[in-house]
C-alpha cells in the first residue's frame, strides 16, 4: 500500500544496476538546457566513475555530491 513502510532506497542510474546510490551527479547539456535546468543521475560506488566520465567526455558541466543516509545531498563548503 502506498505511504506505508520504509521508503524505497534510491538506486543507481547506470543501466542494469539496482545497487543503492551513494552519489548524486548534477549535470546539464548547455546546448539545450539553461543554467537553471539541472538533471540528476544517481550512482553507486561501482558506477560513479563511469557515469562521471560519460558526462565529462561530452563537456557537460557537472557536480558530484555524496548522499547522506537519508538520501539528501551532503554539501561541503569546498
Amino acid at each position: 500500500m502506498i505511504g506505508q513502510g520504509e521508503p524505497e532506497p534510491m538506486s543507481c542510474s547506470r543501466a542494469g544496476c539496482g545497487e543503492r546510490a551513494s552519489w548524486r551527479i548534477e549535470w546539464r547539456n548547455p546546448a539545450i538546457h539553461t543554467a537553471e535546468r539541472v538533471k540528476v543521475w544517481l550512482a553507486c560506488a561501482e558506477h560513479i566513475g563511469f557515469l562521471r566520465e560519460f558526462l565529462a567526455a561530452r563537456g557537460f558541466p557537472l557536480a558530484v555530491v555524496a548522499l547522506t543516509a537519508g538520501g539528501e545531498p551532503e554539501r561541503s563548503g569546498a
